[in-house]
């Protein structure tokens, strides 16, 4: 059996550091969103249809392997909350993991535009997502999704069992990664560095 730890929220949210302060605190395997789109974007190109159709298999496979392999995950989503499909793939990954017998949790954290828009340009990003080394690009486009989408659950919204909410914009990575841990009283696995932190 696996778990999955899904962490959600805006764009420059955060969602990768604390994603990455999970893994090395609770020694989880993790597949962060740009994963897919970065190796997606290199073969076909970005936006394309052959692109969106990879990407969803990457991700798709990629979790399928691990409850069938036992191998417990974090991974990191933007999430359109006023979009029903949005709300039926989250659905479709919980009983994809409670189905084999493990666990899932809801990690959404929530951020200012302001610290949002500080983020996007850390060279942590950077070094991680080259689709957002354009810097204008990807600030333009960060505003405005955030104009188009709700990309956070409202005040007293929860979707799942296992659902917190974290505005971490004064948190840092460590202590919003510590805040998740403490409220599903999640424990680390005992596993060598290499299994979850291979080529890192």
């Amino acid at each position: 059996m696996a778990d999955l730890i899904v962490v959600c929220g805006p764009q420059a949210v955060g969602k990768m550091t604390v994603a990455e302060s999970l893994r090395d605190k609770l020694h989880y395997n993790m597949m962060m969103n740009h994963d897919s789109i970065e190796i997606s974007d290199r073969i076909f190109g970005f936006g394309t249809p052959a692109q969106k159709e990879f990407n969803a298999a990457f991700r798709e496979k990629a979790l399928e392997l691990a409850v069938k392999y036992g191998v417990d995950m974090i991974f990191t989503y933007v999430c359109a909350f006023d979009m029903q499909e949005e709300r039926d793939y989250l659905d479709s990954l919980c009983k994809l993991f409670t189905a084999g017998g493990g666990r899932f949790f809801f990690a959404e954290l929530s951020a200012s535009l302001e610290e949002r828009l500080l983020r996007n340009e850390t060279p942590h990003r950077m070094e991680r997502k080259a689709s957002k080394r354009n810097i204008e690009w990807s600030r333009t486009d960060l505003i405005e999704t955030a104009r188009k989408y709700r990309l956070n659950s409202l005040e007293g919204e929860t979707w799942f069992e296992h659902h917190i909410k974290i505005d971490n914009t004064r948190l840092s990575p460590d202590e919003t990664a510590d805040a998740i841990i403490e409220a599903f009283d999640l424990k680390p696995r005992n596993r060598d560095e290499s299994d979850y932190r291979f080529g890192v």
